[in-house]
């Protein structure tokens, strides 16, 4: 039976190459993936999927006006698919997870999620927010703060290292950006 998961962790937890693991495994085994990453987030180049340890993987780019249940079903007539994998699923919207919710339910595919939860203010990405949801299996991977804590929290700095403690909630970037920080370190950071 298929299953919507939605694995998510702050940034530099390794979900890219978690995924990009899932996938060689299935096709290890002669099953078949298509994977998905945002548009929004070339930084890698568009329609790619890109891990820190150096590994990447084509991916088919979708924008926010992509119809995600209509996109596998076209797909499913050309192919087989035996495992949908998205990338920065903080990116989807509302509207796609329900999509991706059909593609389970309706198509028997199962759809596996990797993602942050929140932003860099700490507020929940809408599409992070509806997968914590609807998720049929939702699961935490663990990273460290500086102190050695467990780090929930993305904390956005500026060039000189400093906390960016207002902006747009979406301002793509990797380590250059963002820190991995505990709750206590990035309210301290932040000063709240």
């Amino acid at each position: 039976m298929a299953s919507l998961y939605f694995t998510y962790s702050a940034m530099n937890a390794g979900k890219s190459t978690s995924l990009l693991q899932v996938a060689h495994n299935y096709e290890e085994r002669g099953q078949h993936v298509l994977l998905l990453t945002p548009a929004i987030d070339d930084r890698a180049g568009s329609g790619k999927i890109a891990s820190r340890l150096g590994i990447d993987r084509d991916a088919l780019a979708f924008s926010k006006s992509t119809d995600l249940a209509a996109l596998i079903a076209a797909r499913l007539q050309q192919t087989e698919i035996d495992c949908v994998l998205i990338d920065e699923a903080q990116f989807l919207s509302p509207k796609q997870v329900w999509q991706l919710t059909d593609v389970v339910d309706n198509l028997g595919v199962p759809v596996m999620c990797y993602g942050i939860r929140s932003d860099a203010f700490g507020e929940a990405f809408p599409g992070s927010a509806v997968l914590l949801a609807v998720a049929d299996k939702v699961q935490e991977m663990k990273t460290i703060c500086y102190c050695g804590r467990k780090a929930t929290m993305n904390l956005r700095i500026d060039a000189e290292g400093n906390a960016v403690k207002a902006g747009d909630q979406i301002a793509i970037g990797g380590n250059d950006r963002y820190i991995s920080c505990c709750r206590k370190h990035w309210k301290e950071k932040l000063g709240r």
